[in-house]
């Protein structure tokens, strides 16, 4: 059995089924991104794994280049109310760093994951890395990465649009990076 195929029943353990191998030096770093993080989301500098309190740009530019091979994880759902959709991503933000766990665990010292969505694991954040009450399981969302996910995610064949209204069905995106 290849790694992929080993890496492929844990997704599939996981419950992970729409997902997408791509190399992480095609992933897109842009600055638009973090401006968009720094004016308009209300996680700026008050999320321990958001802006400012993550890398450079270019510290996570090179973070993409240390790995060989990555994987794109696809998530949709509609939901009634917009604030509805935090449960539902921080669900999916806990079996994520649950899969990261057993990729590490099965032989791959550098999996890490991005969730789809700022960490937002606990309740109510901490507000900066020190204070963060679970940091080996806090990550950063790959938007905070300064990931134009627009962009990567259509190099790996998905499709992606900006949504008009909260009654659409979002598409929601993960990263793992291995090797």
């Amino acid at each position: 059995m290849s790694k992929r195929e080993e890496l492929e029943a844990l997704f599939a353990e996981h419950g992970f089924d729409d997902f997408r191998w791509f190399e992480p030096r095609h992933v897109v770093i842009a600055e638009w991104v973090r401006m968009k993080c720094r004016f308009g989301c209300r996680d700026y500098g008050e999320s321990a794994t958001c802006p400012p309190n993550i890398p450079s740009l270019q510290e996570c530019e090179r973070f993409f280049l240390e790995y060989e091979e990555a994987v794109l994880f696809h998530f949709s759902k509609a939901v009634p109310k917009p604030e509805d959709r935090h449960a539902w991503t921080r669900s999916i933000n806990k079996r994520l760093v649950k899969l990261e766990r057993a990729v590490f665990i099965a032989g791959h010292q550098k999996a890490f994951v991005l969730f789809i969505d700022p960490c937002n694991l606990c309740e109510e954040c901490a507000g900066t890395p020190a204070d963060c009450r679970i940091p080996h399981n806090a990550r950063p969302a790959p938007e905070a990465m300064g990931v134009d996910l627009f962009s990567t995610v259509r190099k790996c064949g998905y499709e992606i649009e900006v949504l008009s209204d909260y009654s659409q069905e979002m598409n929601r995106f993960g990263m793992l990076l291995v090797r």
